[in-house]
């Protein structure tokens, strides 16, 4: 009896918990730009998550945890079991790599920099926005189902997830045909307050 009743009450928290974590599909048709223009008012976010990228030639997966300030990035990179730890750290027109050999590289250009040490094109600058479900805004898009087309790219939003009331991407994918990006972020911090 009292194993039962024990049984019962484990049952009932797990279904609390894992109702306590939302993240709901994008359903088709229902993501729009405009409705997310507020988002572009963030000044700090963080997340960490799963990245896999693929290329014609080449293909890699990683861990990823990203922190965005108002006028910096600071991208960190990791493999299995933090092998392999890249960090990158962009300022204005400044990009620095950092693979933990202790020779920090440097570039006042970015994106060719960046895509240079990848091994395939990735728009890190786009990304930024991308990444909390908004179009770049000095470019023009074409809004889609999932998302938008955005400077030759496709930007897909499968999932997304509540972080406090905000609505944040959980899954996402970015492709141009030459290079597929999918992105799974696994926990969230907007201005500052704890990952979610």
């Amino acid at each position: 009896m009292l194993i039962g009743a024990k049984r019962k009450w484990f049952g009932w928290c797990l279904i609390a918990f894992l109702s306590a974590c939302t993240s709901v599909p994008v359903e088709q048709g229902h993501y729009s730009a405009s409705a997310r223009s507020q988002y572009y008012q963030l000044n700090r976010w963080a997340f960490e998550g799963r990245l896999a990228l693929t290329g014609k030639n080449d293909s890699w997966s990683a861990s990823i945890d990203w922190g965005h300030e108002s006028e910096s990035e600071k991208i960190k990179l990791a493999g299995p079991l933090g092998q392999g730890a890249t960090v990158i750290q962009l300022t204005g027109e400044m990009v620095t790599l950092d693979r933990g050999d202790g020779r920090v590289l440097s570039s006042n250009q970015p994106e060719a920099f960046i895509n240079q040490q990848l091994g395939m094109f990735v728009p890190v600058q786009s990304l930024r926005y991308w990444v909390i479900g908004l179009p770049e805004p000095t470019s023009g898009f074409i809004g889609t189902d999932e998302g938008f087309k955005q400077a030759g790219w496709v930007v897909g939003y499968q999932q997304m997830q509540a972080v406090g009331k905000q609505s944040m991407p959980r899954k996402l994918t970015v492709t141009n045909g030459q290079v597929k990006l999918k992105l799974i972020i696994d926990e969230w911090s907007l201005n500052g307050t704890n990952k979610q």
